[in-house]
């Protein structure tokens, strides 16, 4: 794979003006740039994992929903968008997009457009708020990132929250790619992530195009490299934060945190605010998705569980924030205990 320095776009604006993805589905042997045109293909990009990471599927979400009805009625953008939210029940950053989109299509209703050009361009406009946010987002957790990245740092890394899993440059990876930038380069350790082997499929690529070095590792070889020494900060991202501050992430997070802690080592999420779910009081309050049987029982091709063996095939885990040694927002990096409270008048953390 050719590296180029920088990371690559995953979700965006296509050249007509619609969807554009890159098919992670198709990594690492070949780069597939899809546009959905309709919600349901829209919906099938997402529940099949074309696109995926949660900053990247609202980001999708909501420019799908823009230009696949361009002169919808609010009723239709409401139908689209439920169809939209029932892809990926764990990540809140798909319903936070989505209800962003639908208050723009009720504003419209309310002003008396009921399908007209004027609801179109709302919400195209709408949509590319929510893209430049997501990108602004990961530069600023890149940047908020810089104390932990000293030069030659071994980084473990679980599933992949980078460049593919946003709109821009990651979340648990932007701290890495903007040190790379500066030139103090970290040496990155990434779990496979069984069973899809998002990290030995996607983050080792993307950090390879990149031109940063990645040792891939099994799931089950983490306990041992941290007990090496070869590790100290274990960084990943998240799916949804409760207002606790427990973390929903990919399934095996929750073991890594509780390997950190054995070894001393920082465990730190890293995820926009948009992440964190004030109506989720905590971790076991959050809707954990269940995958298809297969995703597990059949590897490269070949059937690699015996036929009748029961399956269990959760996507996410909880990792308690009592584990958690600090989250690296957009806003600022928190610290326990984390100031996430159930109450309308929650005032942000200083930048």
């Amino acid at each position: 794979m050719t590296q180029t320095g920088t990371p690559v776009h995953a979700v965006g604006w296509s050249p007509a003006g619609g969807l554009q993805l890159l098919d992670q589905r198709a990594l690492p042997e070949r780069e597939v740039l899809l546009t959905p045109r309709t919600i349901e293909e829209v919906a099938d990009a997402i529940r099949t994992l074309a696109v995926r990471g949660a900053p990247a599927i609202g980001v999708a979400a909501a420019i799908g929903l823009a230009s696949s009805l361009p002169r919808a009625t609010p009723a239709e953008v409401e139908s689209a968008a439920a169809l939209l939210r029932g892809t990926r029940p764990t990540a809140v950053n798909l319903g936070w997009a989505l209800d962003r989109m639908l208050a723009v299509a009720r504003a419209a209703a309310d002003a008396g457009d009921a399908g007209g050009d004027a609801l179109g361009e709302a919400m195209r406009a709408e949509a590319e708020a929510i893209r430049a946010e997501d990108e602004a987002m990961c530069r600023a957790i890149g940047a908020h990132g810089q104390p932990w990245m000293e030069p030659g740092i071994g980084v473990l890394t679980h599933c992949n929250a980078g460049a593919l899993a946003t709109a821009g440059i990651g979340t648990a990876l932007a701290p890495l790619y903007v040190a790379h930038a500066r030139g103090v380069t970290p040496h990155v350790f990434a779990c496979e992530t069984r069973p899809l082997l998002q990290g030995a499929r996607l983050t080792a690529w993307e950090l390879r195009r990149a031109g940063i070095p990645v040792t891939v590792i099994t799931d089950g070889m983490a306990g041992s490299v941290l007990a090496s020494g070869a590790v100290a900060l274990v960084i990943v991202g998240a799916d949804r934060i409760a207002a606790n501050g427990d973390v929903a992430n990919k399934v095996g997070t929750y073991g890594l945190a509780v390997l950190a802690k054995h070894h001393g080592v920082p465990f730190v999420v890293a995820a926009p605010w948009s992440t964190v779910d004030l109506a989720t009081p905590d971790g076991a309050s959050i809707e954990i998705e269940m995958r298809a049987r297969e995703e597990l029982t059949v590897l490269g091709g070949r059937q690699v569980v015996p036929a009748g063996a029961e399956v269990h095939n959760p996507a996410f885990d909880v990792t308690p924030h009592t584990l958690i040694t600090a989250m690296i927002t957009d806003r600022g990096v928190l610290r326990p205990p984390f100031p996430f409270v159930v109450t309308s008048a929650l005032v942000p953390p200083p930048v």
